[in-house]
């Protein structure tokens, strides 16, 4: 049984917000244009009750599956509740998945129907929903999407909404949340709404979420930090939810939430501070803030242009935070807490606390969670209210992702100081031998590589080799500008001189003896990638191991893919 209580679970919340600010705005969502519009705790209750009458009239057997395939919207929300309202499951999935994800998550989870949302790339993915699949449309959906399938507004508009308080208890699955596919398709881990409740307590007590908080939802509701900080921190807080647009709005996006919490992924921030630097060099940025007044001007006005200034608290996660640019961040003002967590435990396991510098490390565990280290590999291995009840239909991945004791295996190799503070060395299966019968840890050196300003995304790999090499992906600015010669003659100097850096930090067996550049983008559609931009290894090694001892014996230190 989990320890909460029933009204702490997401319905009772919807209801008692319903009750006591029906008048506030809860959410405030754009629509083109220049157009936005808001929704009252009250809109958000009536539309939620109406879809869950249509949801229930169809029916469909207890706990039947209804995914959302949406970018992040007010609907996404509204739909979820709805879902749960009529006595269902929610199946989210990413906005960004190819064909062959949609169709495979779809037929997997049993959808009985499918909300289809805002979308960029609905014509390739499309073809993954089942022809015969009941689907329902919003109106910020693709033109297609609204032809083919009844609307949202179309179908609260008749009908009634459902009276009273259902009530779904803590121990009642919830959900489906594919994981993201890293190590091969997609497994629906299942939570419950006992486990959403204990979560987004233990997280909103530690972060101290309050109803005057503001949040930006932009990372996709899919993914499972999204799920629980601003869906449930919205449930249980009352807080104001502001959606972003598109990417090209952004900036006026985060201007006009003006976030006291923010979230995002090392990228994101990686992608923030390049902006400034793009303004502001380095040499010069260091040497304003070095001067006492001068330097408290120059941090509001950065923190202003980026939307930031109202932000009490920043967080980073879902992949590694490079020390060093937390430790920009923190002499920006702007101090990013880092958090550990995956999809099989709600994603609350470790937070660094706020006011303290645990740069290196992702803090102590949440208080409710029991941490250890096993002996024999070092994996972490976690346990808490949050974990999952098991993988959909796969009893035998659920069973091999447990200890017999019980205890959740992570995956990921780490280390616990006196302080009680988690320090993430690696992956147990991404550590590989160099033909010299050395080990090496790959991710710590990712996240020296990555912190060059033309570096998107990057891959250290190398079993079997000598030495390990590097592989980087440009980003869209550097990758624009290198068919001038010149551009790619200094780039290539730029990556040399950023290479010996790294070296000089690691011991000689883990030291990179090339740069390769990828020829190609890395990308969702050519699955190099998840959707939360976490790159795939095996993909790496599918696309490029038959190059790398032709790398290794070139003698370059920079080399181009197509070269």
């Amino acid at each position: 049984m989990n320890p909460v209580s029933s009204d702490q679970l997401a319905l009772q919340r919807l209801y008692f917000w319903e009750k006591t600010a029906p008048d506030r705005i809860a959410l405030t969502q754009p629509m083109g244009g220049g157009v936005i519009k808001d929704f009252t705790w009250a809109q958000v209750g009536d539309e939620v009750r109406r879809m869950a009458s249509h949801l229930k009239s169809q029916g469909w057997e207890p706990g039947a599956k209804v995914a959302i395939m949406s970018k992040n919207c007010a609907w996404w929300l509204m739909s979820d509740l709805a879902i749960w309202m009529a006595g269902y499951v929610s199946v989210p999935l990413y906005p960004t998945l190819g064909r062959d994800t949609v169709k495979q998550i779809l037929v997997h989870s049993e959808a009985r129907a499918c909300f289809v949302g805002k979308l960029d790339d609905w014509e390739l993915m499309k073809p993954g929903v089942p022809a015969d699949m009941p689907c329902i449309s919003y109106a910020l959906s693709p033109p297609d999407a609204i032809k083919s399938y009844e609307g949202w507004d179309a179908i609260i508009a008749r009908n009634k909404p459902i009276e009273g308080e259902v009530v779904r208890d803590a121990d009642d699955l919830a959900t489906l949340i594919y994981t993201s596919g890293t190590t091969g398709m997609p497994k629906g881990v299942m939570h419950s709404f006992g486990n959403f409740a204990w979560a987004i307590r233990t997280g909103a007590t530690s972060v101290g979420m309050t109803q005057q908080d503001r949040m930006l939802s932009y990372l996709p509701l899919a993914h499972v930090v999204e799920r629980v900080l601003v869906e449930h921190g919205w449930l249980l807080t009352g807080m104001h939810v502001f959606f972003a647009e598109s990417l090209d709005t952004f900036a006026s996006d985060l201007q006009r939430a003006r976030p006291t919490i923010f979230f995002s992924v090392p990228r994101l921030w990686v992608k923030f501070q390049h902006g400034v630097h793009h303004k502001l060099p380095p040499a010069k940025l260091n040497r304003l803030l070095s001067i006492p007044i001068i330097g408290g001007l120059v941090r509001r006005k950065v923190q202003k242009a980026l939307g930031l200034d109202q932000c009490r608290f920043a967080a980073g996660g879902a992949a590694p935070m490079p020390v060093s640019l937390l430790a920009w961040y923190r002499k920006l003002g702007l101090p990013v807490n880092e958090g550990y967590g995956m999809t099989e435990n709600l994603a609350v396991s470790n937070l660094t606390l706020a006011g303290q510098n645990m740069e290196g490390t992702v803090g102590p565990a949440y208080p409710g969670v029991d941490m250890r280290i096993d002996a024999a590999t070092g994996e972490i291995q976690m346990r808490s209210p949050a974990l999952m009840l098991g993988y959909y239909k796969e009893p035998a991945a659920t069973s091999e992702t447990f200890t017999a004791d019980g205890w959740l295996r992570t995956g990921d190799k780490g280390q616990i100081d006196a302080q009680g503070r988690l320090r993430i060395t690696g992956r147990v299966k991404d550590l590989f031998k160099t033909s010299k019968g050395k080990y090496v840890a790959p991710a710590p050196i990712e996240d020296k590589l990555v912190m060059h300003d033309a570096v998107e995304a990057c891959v250290v790999t190398g079993a079997n080799l000598g030495q390990p090499l590097g592989i980087v992906m440009l980003n869209a600015e550097y990758l624009a500008s290198i068919s001038d010669p010149a551009n790619r003659a200094q780039l290539e100097v730029s990556l040399a001189q950023h290479l010996s850096a790294i070296n000089e930090t690691l011991d000689p067996h883990e030291q990179l003896k090339c740069v390769v550049i990828a020829s190609n983008a890395w990308t969702v559609e050519n699955d190099i990638v998840t959707p939360t931009f976490k790159v795939k290894r095996n993909r790496i090694e599918d696309a490029y191991s038959a190059n790398y001892e032709r790398w290794e014996s070139s003698g370059q230190k920079v080399i181009w893919q197509s070269t």
